[in-house]
């Protein structure tokens, strides 16, 4: 596995627990590259190798994997979070049933670049919604071509008193100053990702962990290529895209987000996402 670094002075490829820095690279341009794997692979020659104290003075500033992507979103593609949405609203039950067992899935536009927040930076409750939750996705990096050439771990923050108002109500309950978090790299393989890959979240408050749950990838109805085609349907992006693929982990109908509050996700071979929440 390579695991690819976006920082302010270029990029870091990681390998084998080994770290190379490549400085004054474009990442869209790097990213987009036909058969992403073998291409960071002859990258590594060329990159200055940092030691652990060096690696360490980047880690802190590494940013979102992302430069002029757009993130778009799955909706109810585990069973949990079918069961969730219905919580949300008593006359919406019938619409996630539906959508849950159609052929198409629930696609939203979620976030565009410059609104996605980083690892280690603040994500955002609405201060018009009094119940708010994170939801832990993978996320899949589709490029120009329409391959998935990598993953990511991502943040789907929902104000869910918002769309259990009205279902129509879900771009403001999805889209918003800094809903989405991604990071802390973009994962790439030789084959696809394992389906038995593990998604982790916990939520931290005045450090203590007031939530924590845990699903897996094959635990998702839907296939990862499935929702990678319908996006790909009526839409081409030329610099590729982000495509959240959904929950399984969903907090209780009791739990809200508060202020101050710490979300860490952590997805096998992809590592930690970690965000503190703040009122917008």
């Amino acid at each position: 596995m390579i695991r690819l670094y976006n920082i302010k002075e270029g990029i870091i490829i990681e390998k084998n627990n080994e770290f190379y820095i490549l400085e004054n690279l474009d990442w869209d341009k790097i990213v987009n590259e036909n058969d992403l794997y073998p291409f960071l692979d002859s990258l590594i020659i060329k990159g200055i190798k940092l030691n652990n104290d060096e690696w360490e003075s980047y880690e802190g500033k590494v940013l979102a994997p992302i430069q002029s992507q757009e993130v778009w979103a799955s909706g109810v593609t585990y069973l949990r979070s079918r069961d969730a949405r219905m919580e949300e609203s008593e006359h919406a039950k019938s619409a996630y049933d539906l959508v849950y067992e159609a052929d198409r899935p629930e696609l939203f536009f979620k976030s565009l670049p410059h609104r996605v927040a980083g690892p280690g930076t603040e994500v955002y409750i609405r201060k018009d919604s009094n119940w708010n939750v994170p939801e832990p996705e993978l996320t899949l990096f589709i490029n120009a071509s329409g391959k998935i050439a990598g993953y990511t771990c991502g943040n789907d923050m929902s104000s869910r008193s918002i769309e259990g108002e009205n279902t129509l109500y879900l771009p403001q309950a999805k889209t918003y100053e800094r809903s989405a978090a991604l990071g802390p790299c973009l994962l790439v393989l030789e084959q696809p990702i394992s389906p038995a890959t593990n998604i982790d979240v916990k939520i931290f408050r005045s450090n203590d962990c007031v939530f924590q749950g845990n699903t897996q990838l094959n635990t998702m109805k839907r296939k990862l290529e499935d929702l990678r085609d319908y996006l790909l349907r009526g839409l081409k992006f030329e610099q590729g895209c982000y495509l959240m693929t959904g929950t399984g982990v969903v907090p209780p109908s009791t739990f809200t987000l508060e202020g101050d509050d710490v979300v860490r996700i952590e997805i096998e071979g992809i590592g930690i996402l970690e965000n503190e929440v703040k009122w917008f």
